[in-house]
């Protein structure tokens, strides 16, 4: 898992998505454990790189956590669950180490979780400007993926929290560093965190060869 310091840098092709995701958080409040991450993430499930019983997994392992914490530790926990090809990102805030843990322990001790990052912090919940801020964040770094003609947009989930950017992903290591810099020149970005699952130029070959299923709607 790398960081990346980097610059601000803004980019104007991402305020149109960037201003519908803000409405969303806008309009209303944010529930203490949130499934899929509360600032934003998302993965067409159309040419998703992962296989549909992984898709299922992830939203079965977001489910059961984002269970499993309220019960254990209530409201005094901001906990967002990620899942991507059972690999589970942990993001948001508490109150002490002790619950740090215990979150962790939670979702560590599930089935089909096979590995945990957690990047929750020890401090008080963010203000309604620092999410907003976050969601911006993270509809411009996804119109920035989908602008570029070298990657796949939706081979890429996108978190932010509290101006820090992290990609999961199933990607080669061409991609993830193009994917990189499209966050890294965003403006707002304070880091990069990246959480991907590399693959080779082979595979990648394989998987675009295949044909796309068709969106469930």
């Amino acid at each position: 898992m790398k960081k990346y310091l980097v610059p601000p840098l803004s980019r104007s092709l991402a305020i149109a998505l960037a201003a519908a995701t803000l409405s969303g958080v806008l309009g209303g409040c944010a529930a203490p454990v949130v499934v899929g991450a509360a600032i934003g993430s998302g993965v067409l499930m159309a040419a998703d790189r992962r296989t549909s019983g992984a898709q299922v997994e992830d939203e079965g392992i977001e489910l059961k956590a984002a269970g499993r914490i309220q019960e254990a530790l209530g409201t005094r926990v901001r906990v967002s669950v990620t899942s991507y090809n059972r690999q589970v990102l942990l993001t948001g805030e508490v109150p002490n180490e002790a619950d740090r843990q215990r979150v962790q322990q939670l979702v560590a001790g599930m089935d089909n979780v096979r590995s945990v990052v957690n990047e929750l912090g020890i401090l008080n919940s963010p203000t309604l400007t620092e999410r907003a801020s976050d969601t911006l964040i993270t509809g411009r770094v996804k119109a920035g993926l989908v602008d570029s003609s070298e990657l796949s947009a939706n081979a890429v989930k996108v978190v932010t929290e509290r101006g820090t950017v992290y990609l999961m992903g199933r990607v080669t290591r061409r991609e993830a560093d193009l994917a990189t810099e499209v966050a890294r020149t965003i403006s707002g970005v304070k880091s990069v965190v990246r959480i991907f699952e590399y693959i080779s130029e082979e595979e990648l070959r394989r998987l675009q060869a295949q044909p796309t299923p068709p969106s469930k709607g």
